[in-house]
C-alpha cells in the first residue's frame, strides 16, 4: 500500500505511524505543507494519513495552504481512498464530511483515558480493543460527528474522540502515533498551552510514561491501521 503523510508543522510527523508502515511492507511518502510542499497527486497514493498542528481548521489566512489540503481531502474522500485523520487531521477530516469544528469546553493535553462507544464494541474494527485505555491527547478544539459515520470513542473532556465513515474513513482525535521523541517535542514546541487546567498534565508528567503504556498504545494502533487496510 501506499500511504501518504499530510505534515502541518516539523515536530508532528508520522512518528509510530512509520514503524507500522515499514513493518508491513508499506511504502510512504510526506507532504511538508508548512514547508511549501504542495499536497500529493491522488493517483500517488493508495491511504491519505492527515497529522496533527496547533493551527485550528479555520486558519486559512495565516495557512495558505489549508485551503488546498482541504481541496485534496475532498478529493480523496470522493475518489474512493482511506483517510485516517489525527487531532487536527480528524477535525479536518470531519469538516470535509461536513460537521461543524469548534472549540472544546476544556483542552485537553496528556495521557488520559478514552472509552470505546457500544457501536465501536459491536464493529468489527474494533473487534478485542481495550474497553477503556490511556491515551495521548493534545487539543483544545472537537468536531461534531458527521452524519452516517459510526462513533467509536468519547472520553469525560470529549465527547467526539473518534469516528468511522463508509469503513474507510477513520478520525481520531487522539494521537495513537506518539512516541517518547514525539511527546518531547510537543512538550518543548507547544509549552505556552501548558497552563493549569482540569485535563491538563505538566510536561514532566506526560516524559514520565512507562515504555508499556506507548507499547499498548501503538499495539492498538496497528490493529485499527491493519484493519482499515482490509
Amino acid at each position: 500500500m501506499r500511504i501518504h503523510v499530510l505534515q502541518h508543522v516539523p515536530f508532528e510527523g508520522p512518528a509510530a505511524i512509520a514503524h507500522w508502515a515499514e513493518a508491513r511492507g508499506h511504502s510512504l511518502a510526506v507532504s511538508h505543507l508548512y514547508a511549501g510542499d504542495p499536497p500529493p497527486d491522488l493517483d500517488s497514493f493508495d491511504r491519505l494519513v492527515i497529522m496533527g498542528g496547533p493551527m485550528s481548521v479555520v486558519d486559512e489566512a495565516e495557512h495558505s495552504w489549508l485551503e488546498h489540503e482541504k481541496a485534496r481531502i475532498e478529493e480523496s474522500i470522493h475518489s474512493g481512498k482511506s483517510v485516517v485523520g489525527i487531532c487536527l487531521g480528524a477535525q479536518l477530516l470531519a469538516e470535509a464530511l461536513g460537521a461543524r469544528v469548534s472549540r472544546n469546553p476544556h483542552k485537553e493535553i496528556g495521557w488520559l483515558p478514552v472509552t470505546l462507544t457500544e457501536a465501536a464494541r459491536a464493529h468489527p474494527l474494533c473487534a478485542d480493543l481495550p474497553m477503556t485505555q490511556q491515551v495521548f491527547q493534545w487539543h483544545g478544539d472537537t468536531f461534531e460527528l458527521p452524519d452516517g459515520a459510526v462513533h467509536l470513542a468519547s472520553s469525560e473532556a470529549c465527547e467526539q474522540q473518534a469516528f468511522l465513515y463508509e469503513n474507510r474513513l477513520l478520525g481520531l482525535q487522539f494521537h495513537l502515533e506518539s512516541t517518547p521523541e514525539s511527546v518531547d517535542a510537543l512538550c518543548e514546541h507547544c509549552a505556552d498551552e501548558l497552563f493549569p487546567g482540569p485535563y491538563v498534565q505538566t510536561a514532566e508528567q506526560m516524559r514520565a510514561a512507562e515504555p508499556a503504556r506507548h507499547a499498548a498504545m501503538h499495539a492498538t494502533l496497528a490493529t485499527l491501521l491493519d484493519r482499515l487496510s482490509e
